[in-house]
């Protein structure tokens, strides 16, 4: 089972590790600071031993990265793992940001079903079965995302259940809720949010959410 750096550490960029296993054009690794998307956030990019990875995908409890074809990597190989940092650090900061316009959401509007999202290095997005707009929660919204930001609460993650490496963020005052992704340290680093909503079709509503750069970026 591949070790998961990224949740010890989400602002490591960096890493010598080794290979478990090569089948084909996948590799395993039995330490990993990429993360492979999952619960809607898209994976890390980087390098493995040097070449670029074109793909990375949970397999079970492992990751499986995908390199060029014809690559030279052997089980037992040593190698350097690195990962884009600068697009980490968005895809983290847009992680958090939507998931505290979702809680924000449920508050406002008990019973609302979550129908889908995505989180990429531009913007995420937050699908909702809902009749009418939900733009006309987007002022309540903006506000009170604002002050969990200007707050600068800590967001605590930890293991619900290790052996199946189900995890959890946490935000005391505010919300717990289950979630395998990575995450800043502080809610002070998601910064200025700016919310658009967008009609999918009958009964169906997006949020899309942008940051602004932020003041600077923390490793």
């Amino acid at each position: 089972m591949t070790q998961k750096i990224f949740w010890q550490d989400p602002y490591q960029t960096e890493l010598n590790t080794a290979v478990a296993a090569v089948r084909g054009d996948q590799v395993y690794l039995q330490s990993t600071i990429f993360f492979a998307f999952s619960g809607g956030q898209e994976s890390d990019a980087g390098t493995l031993g040097g070449y670029p990875v074109l793909a990375a995908a949970r397999d079970g409890l492992d990751i499986a990265y995908t390199l060029p074809p014809g690559h030279s990597l052997q089980a037992g190989d040593a190698v350097e793992l690195r990962i884009d940092w600068e697009r980490r650090y968005r895809l983290m900061r847009l992680h958090f940001a939507a998931e505290m316009i979702l809680q924000l959401v449920y508050r406002h509007c008990p019973g609302i079903e979550r129908i889908g999202a995505h989180i990429s290095a531009e913007r995420a997005r937050i699908d909702f079965a809902r009749d009418d707009s939900i733009a006309v929660l987007f002022p309540a919204l903006e506000q009170e995302a604002g002050a969990l930001v200007t707050a600068g609460k800590p967001i605590e993650t930890a293991f619900s259940d290790e052996p199946s490496q189900r995890r959890y963020w946490e935000v005391q005052g505010f919300a717990r809720m289950g979630c395998g992704g990575t995450h800043p340290r502080s809610t002070a680093e998601i910064g200025p949010l700016t919310l658009k909503r967008k009609r999918l079709g009958k009964g169906k509503e997006r949020i899309e959410i942008t940051l602004s750069a932020p003041a600077g970026i923390l490793i």
